[in-house]
């Protein structure tokens, strides 16, 4: 089980200033474009570090100076076309109200729709003169208003891009509608033959509709795992003040508060047990589905579900810093990072933005020349704009990264890279550390002393706080031993304890320390001397995690290598070599040993997954291709890991490298959908065989292949 408090950001000490995060709440992005628009035009003021939108979550997390504020960004998102505001509680109910607004649209929709094309019938039979005049304007009276209220949401985002100068792709779908809707007008008003558009312009705005409401079902159907973590967040803690019991906001709660966790509840904050004992569903956080017993004195994390006992709890990090608000944050970030693939659909993106002006213009004019009517001219311009836009373009890659970040999490797999995905796929060699990596980093006492002695160094360990002190202590309590009673206790940093029983001279630690004399053993013993008598020998081993011999045969069975390098001693290292079947496996490697393994690796065209939790362990990190580190490990390690293994098991990292490799197929294939589609409509439509209508179901029909296969992740 990994601390729960294993994700706690370092403590920020230096004077010198630094950058600080705003999250903004983007309502109306939904294209490429918008995220473009949004990262130049952000990362062009000054003091902005860094910007990354995520299109899933319509928020944008900026990285500035302290003295940006948001309100700085938000007005100049404002001069850019872009509502913006500063993310609130509630960005799933907002969600939630997009998709409510976007149903009462469709139905105005389709409901005038249906009346037109009754009205259309008559028109069809053959009425002529007043009786066609009369349905032409009965007609424009309920198609003209349903327009204005259905399309607004596309009207008012190329409003708003064309105010301040800029294209994006709700430009050529509003004047699409807004074109159709026109000459539709001029032929009820006897300016026009072509009078028979009204309902071809309302079933244009009725499909662009359901192509984005199903698009917004999609992106709801992948939403990204920090909203599922949202949901674990208890609202409501249970405040002690003296003897009485106060039910207060989870956010107001503050460091030092003592709050009460009832059984069925989940824990609303990070904190220490001061009373209770009781079992804890950590699954959401760690992946690991058994119960966890915690007792006092042990650390609890916000999210986790109380199953059994009451629990007295002082907080330790409330509200966004909890272990839960700092794991959704990693979360949000991972998703909206990009891969290679995510920078080539930007800007075969940007790129669209004019190119489909230019070719809604360029078959206006051609087919005007050919055929002189402005009619037909206008509604195969219609049709272009409408099929062109690359809403498939820009969704080919954050659906695949969102869908698959979201299932490694629920695997137990934090991605904090934003390069992760694409390195993993590429793996073909997993290097593990020894030490709490591949085994529980928990040392046990591996031989058996006499009961006398084990009871003697149990009395003298049981002050230290040593991990090795901790294991005789554990040995002698399984053995059922009481720890021997010693007076004068004094351990001594880095060397042992030293002690009086029954006036003899006791000491226990390191071989050296104990008899130098004597000392030659391997660096994982420890010696207890009592007296002048023959020290007694107390070697120890590590418990292999339980699933590292299944993981390391599972990875094999995939076609990749796997090696151990360990700074521990040659004995250590074959024994846990042997147990995993491991013909490739080191000693006593450095940690510049370790960095300099792995360069010679990669010079040799090999691309290495590196696995550790330690100190030592961090030059390797940064030099593999890809890194990961438990959750269990230093910060040091977790901040450079592309990956954190949140769970105890190892399986995960299998999962990862499988999911990768499928994520990269999805990404190339979706490239490869958006851009056949475009191949095959754009030409059709400026050939004149794709009506406004025909186009806009091809559009959407795109958008849906692309979110499907993407999706196709989770399966």
């Amino acid at each position: 089980m990994a601390c729960p408090g294993c994700l706690a950001a370092p403590d920020a000490r230096d004077s010198v200033p630094v950058a600080s995060d705003i999250t903004l709440h983007l309502p109306d992005i939904h294209c490429a474009v918008c995220i473009a628009s949004v990262e130049d035009g952000l990362g062009a003021l000054h003091g902005v570090k860094d910007v990354r939108v995520n299109l899933t979550q319509k928020r944008a997390y900026v990285s500035a100076l302290p003295d940006v504020d948001a309100d700085t960004l938000i007005d100049a998102l404002a001069r850019l076309g872009h509502r913006a505001q500063m993310l609130d509680t509630g960005p799933l109910a907002g969600q939630s109200a997009v998709g409510q607004d976007l149903l009462i649209r469709i139905g105005v929709a389709g409901f005038a729709m249906m009346n037109v094309m009754l009205l259309s019938v008559a028109v069809w039979s053959g009425a002529a003169d007043a009786t066609r005049e009369v349905f032409h304007l009965i007609s424009a009276a309920i198609a003209l208003p349903a327009v204005v209220f259905a399309a607004r949401p596309f009207f008012a985002s190329a409003f708003r891009a064309l105010s301040v100068g800029r294209l994006n792709m709700d430009v050529p779908i509003a004047l699409a509608i807004g074109l159709s809707a026109a000459v539709s007008l001029a032929g009820a008003l006897g300016l026009s033959e072509r009078a028979s558009w009204f309902d071809a312009a309302l079933a244009l705005t009725f499909f662009l509709l359901v192509g984005r409401y199903l698009d917004h079902l999609g992106r709801h159907a992948a939403k990204s795992a920090a909203a599922d973590l949202a949901a674990l967040a208890s609202p409501q803690a249970v405040l002690v003040r003296g003897d009485l019991d106060h039910v207060v906001r989870a956010d107001a709660l503050v460091p030092g508060d003592v709050i009460r966790v009832t059984p069925g509840s989940r824990v609303p904050a990070d904190g220490i047990i001061l009373e209770g004992r009781t079992e804890l569903d950590c699954a959401a956080l760690t992946g690991e589905t058994a119960p966890d017993l915690r007792n006092v004195g042990e650390l609890v994390a916000a999210g986790e579900m109380n199953l059994t006992a009451p629990l007295l709890v002082r907080c330790t990090r409330a509200g966004t810093d909890t272990t839960l608000g700092r794991l959704a944050d990693l979360i949000a970030q991972a998703e909206m990072q990009k891969s290679r693939y995510a920078g080539l659909a930007d800007r075969a993106a940007r790129i669209y933005a004019p190119a489909v002006h230019v070719l809604g213009l360029a078959a206006f004019i051609g087919w005007w020349w050919a055929t002189g009517e402005v009619g037909r001219a206008l509604e195969v311009a219609i049709s272009v704009l409408v099929i062109t836009c690359p809403c498939a373009l820009g969704l080919a890659v954050p659906a695949v990264s969102t869908v698959t970040t979201a299932r490694l999490f629920r695997m137990g797999l934090l991605v904090k890279s934003r390069t992760a995905l694409e390195r993993l796929s590429e793996i073909d060699e997993v290097v593990f550390d020894k030490t709490g990596t591949l085994t529980t980093g928990v040392p046990v006492l591996e031989n058996r002393p006499s009961d006398q002695a084990l009871a003697l160094a149990a009395g003298l360990a049981k002050g230290s706080s040593h991990p090795l002190s901790r294991a005789i202590c554990a040995a002698a309590v399984a053995h059922g031993l009481t720890p021997v009673v010693v007076q004068d206790a004094v351990e001594t940093a880095g060397s042992g304890v030293s002690a009086r029983c029954n006036g003899e001279v006791l000491r226990l630690g390191r071989p050296e320390w104990v008899a130098p004399q004597e000392a030659s053993p391997e660096a994982s013993e420890v010696w207890l001397q009592q007296g002048g008598k023959a020290p007694v020998v107390f070697t120890f081993a590590e418990n292999l995690r339980p699933d590292a011999a299944a993981c390391i045969a599972a990875l094999r069975a995939d076609g990749i290598s796997v090696a151990l390098l360990s700074g521990d001693a040659p004995a250590a290292v074959a024994r846990i070599a042997k147990a995993l079947n491991l013909s490739e496996a080191q000693a006593r490697v450095t940690p510049e040993g370790k960095a300099a393994w792995l360069q010679a690796r990669a010079d040799q065209g090999h691309k290495v997954l590196m696995v550790g939790d330690g100190l030592n362990d961090t030059g390797a990190l940064a030099v593999a291709h890809a890194s990961l580190a438990p959750a269990s490990a230093l910060d040091a390690a977790r901040t450079l890991a592309d990956v954190v293994l949140l769970a105890d098991s190892l399986m995960p990292i299998r999962a990862a490298l499988a999911q990768s490799r499928k994520a990269r197929s999805r990404m190339g294939q979706n490239m490869g959908l958006a851009l056949a589609y475009n191949v095959v409509s754009v030409p059709l439509a400026m050939a004149g065989f794709a009506s406004p209508l025909i186009a806009a179901i091809a559009m959407s029909v795109s958008s849906l292949t692309v979110s499907a296969n993407a999706m196709r992740s989770t399966s």
